[in-house]
Order: C-alpha cells, then structure tokens, then sequence
C-alpha cells in the first residue's frame, strides 16, 4: 500500500507501506491469469514485490517506477532479464501506445510492433487513485485487464453500486469502462511498515459501455461530474449549473426520472436516457 497522504502534504520519500507477505504477492498476481504470453504492464512496482512474480510468469514485463533509486535497483536486479523492461517516470505522463507499441532491446524504435491488449497490475497511492485509473482509460483500447490494490474505503467507491452510500463519480466512471469485482482484503500485516488502512484487491475488464449506452465518452463523462458534483444535493439542483431547469425538467419526465430524485441513485442506463434527451431538448431549442 502505497502512501495515502494528499499532494501538497508533506511525506515520506515515495516508499512507504511496502507489499511483504510473498503469499498475498502471489494471490494478486494470480488475479492475471494466464500471463505466459502476455504483456503485464505494473505501476508503481517499489521494492518488487509483485515484480518478482510477474517476471517469471510474463510473456514480457514493463514496470513503471517513480522513485529513481527504487527504479534503478530494480533495474540492475533485472538486467539479465530481456523480458523485464523498468522505466523510470510518472505513470501520469506515459505514452502508452508510444511505450506498448515498441520492441525491448537496441533496434527497439526501428520496429514498432502492435501487441495484443496489455494487462495492468499495481498497488496504486490512494491520493492519486482517480488520476491513474482516468490516465488508464484514456488508453482502454491498449489494455484489457486491470488488476489494482488500492486503500479498502477507495475500493468500495470504485465497485459501489448505484442507490448505496458509497456510489459517485469515481464508481460512474469506472463501471463506463470497464466491468469492476471487489476480490480480497489484505490486513496492515501484509506491509511494513503497517498502513492505517486495510487495502482491497480489485480486477477491471475492460468493456467500454459509451456505444451500448448510445453517448459520445467525453460529453457523457462531463454531464456526470456535473450531475455527481454534490451528492446531497437533487439532481435538478446538481444539473442548473450547466442546464435550464425547464429543459432538465422536461428529461427527466422524458426519461421517467422524478424530479426529486438524487443523482447517485441512477442508473448509468438512466442517466444515459437523461443525457439524451437533455442533448435532444438543447438541440431543439436552437433549432
């Protein structure tokens, strides 16, 4: 478990809550699957837990290391491993059909290649969470399954359903992309030193829902943060922002939506619907 600390507020030196319990190592990775002729993609690798897994079991292995000193280690650990790529970088920043789409080893950039889908694996930092797992979905069409440990309170955000406590922007997004299971919960012991926090495995398919929901992806995803901005606020009042009320109004009644109603409480097919008309109705008007 990485850092949960907030940007801004100063921490320890990247490394932190370190993966110790080899068992629980070879639990997450086996999560993967089949990884014998795949391209696993890890985040955030530190001192190697998973690495060290993953580089036996990977068709090809990139891990993607902040920390300088940390990447270097791993590095030299793996220098006679040509399987086993480290690159040193913010994971906010890659490329990734720049970094996927090459070849390891001296003639690298003069033979591009196009792999199957990637994998992705990490024990990701709660306070930049949200900002990896978007960064990811920017990519969807490069990866295919996503297998992250985040704090046990960020994963039940990212798996909630619709009407409960814990649903919001972070569940909305992430079910658009992809189709999210909780799977298992580590202990503090699992780490060292140990976190506050228990932290919780999630697998993402990747499965994009923008055509099945007939919405273009960027438009719907803006209409959400809108409509999830305030969560104990009505949905009528969260959408005046960006919307005349007379035109949400008349979606809702459109799309069978009460008035009252707030937005955590729907359905992506219903908020779908509501876009929809909201688009149908603004289009309407200038016509």
């Amino acid at each position: 478990m990485r850092s949960t600390k907030k940007p801004g507020v100063k921490k320890p030196r990247l490394g932190q809550n370190f993966l110790t319990d080899s068992g629980a190592a070879e639990k997450i990775v086996d999560v993967l699957g089949d990884i014998s002729q795949a391209l696993v993609v890890e985040i955030g690798p530190g001192k190697g837990a998973l690495t060290k897994t993953l580089a036996k079991r990977a068709g090809r292995l990139i891990a993607i290391e902040l920390d300088r000193m940390m990447a270097t280690e791993l590095r030299f650990q793996y220098s006679d491993n040509p399987r086993v790529e480290v690159l040193e970088g913010n994971v906010l920043n890659i490329d990734f059909r720049t970094v996927l789409h090459r070849t390891i080893g001296p003639l690298s950039d003069l033979r591009p290649q196009k792999p199957e889908p990637a994998h992705v694996i990490g024990n990701l930092p709660y306070y930049i969470t949200s900002d990896i797992l978007l960064r990811l979905f920017e990519f969807n069409d490069q990866f295919d399954l996503i297998v992250i440990m985040v704090q046990r309170e960020v994963a039940d955000r990212i798996a909630a359903r619709p009407g409960t406590r814990d649903y919001g922007l972070l569940s909305a997004t992430a079910q658009l992309y992809a189709k999210v299971e909780k799977l298992f919960t580590l202990p503090p012991e699992a780490f060292a030193p140990p976190p506050k926090v228990h932290s919780s495995v999630l697998r993402l398919r990747i499965a994009p829902r923008f055509e099945e929901l007939g919405v273009p992806a960027k438009e719907f995803i803006q209409f959400l943060k809108t409509a999830l901005a305030m969560k104990r606020k009505t949905l009528v009042n969260n959408l005046k922002a960006s919307y005349p009320e007379e035109q949400i109004r008349a979606a809702l009644k459109q799309a069978g939506v009460r008035p009252d109603i707030r937005t955590e409480a729907l359905s992506l097919e219903k908020m779908a619907g509501l876009f929809r008309g909201l688009v149908g109705l603004a289009t309407d008007s200038r016509g």
